[in-house]
């Protein structure tokens, strides 16, 4: 396969993974974010302290995550049809990735609030700050270079998971590499989409990691940024207290 034939296959092949891949980080995001804030804030100690929803909410978020991603895939395909009309192509293989992206993130942001300065916690709560205030005031912007980062790994899974879902007709760079690469026996049409996954990669990698040192540069946990954010949450509380 020459030059001219492999361009427009891998430009396509291109959005369709950046489009999978766009769409369903956004959907993990939305419902990964507040899963995982409720998952500290309801453990023991919490400030929504329930245990027994607690082990409700992890039990099926650890379900969910040991599930491998081609079944899980396969074991979707009626809910996606309903979703979307069809089992194929780049729309439907946005339900699936999503959803096995919300639990994967869901512990990532887990951890990156549990990292947050209890002390903060504890200085809003004795100026009357309520649950909304510390969790918009203190433990998503003390915690948001780490979240940049979970992030940034979410969106290098996801990346792996659309070329998974492409063996079964999902479109992308896995869909080029099978059908083509593997299939027709063009093996320098498969390692080139190989190379372009790594580049993908890698510049996300970078972007990432660079979007998380300039927040901890910028006093993500310590100095004058933390004062700063208990000044306004006692301005908020005051405002709703």
């Amino acid at each position: 396969m020459t030059w001219s034939e492999m361009q427009p296959l891998l430009e396509q092949a291109c959005w369709d993974t950046l489009y999978m891949v766009g769409w369903s980080t956004l959907i993990a995001v939305v419902g990964g974010l507040p899963l995982g804030i409720l998952l500290v804030l309801t453990d023991r100690g919490g400030l929504l302290q329930n245990v027994l929803a607690n082990k409700v909410i992890g039990q099926i978020v650890n379900v969910a995550r040991s599930m491998p991603f081609i079944i899980l895939m396969v074991a979707l395909m009626s809910f996606t049809r309903w979703i979307t009309g069809t089992t194929i192509g780049r729309e439907a293989a946005i339900v699936p990735l999503a959803i096995g992206a919300i639990p994967f993130f869901a512990r990532l942001v887990e951890t990156a609030v549990r990292e947050v300065d209890g002390g903060l916690v504890e200085a809003v709560q004795s100026m009357g700050g309520n649950t909304w205030t510390i969790v918009r005031k203190v433990l998503v912007p003390e915690s948001l270079p780490s979240l940049i980062a979970s992030t940034t790994t979410t969106i290098v899974a996801l990346i792996g998971y659309s070329a998974m879902a492409g063996t079964v007709g999902a479109g992308g760079l896995g869909d080029i590499a099978i059908r083509y690469g593997y299939q027709r026996f063009e093996t320098e049409l498969m390692w080139f989409t190989v190379a372009i996954l790594a580049v993908v990669i890698s510049l996300i990698q970078f972007a990432g990691d660079y979007a998380a040192r300039s927040l901890h540069r910028r006093g993500g946990h310590s100095g004058a940024a933390p004062k700063l954010r208990l000044l306004k949450a006692s301005t908020a509380t005051s405002k709703t207290v």
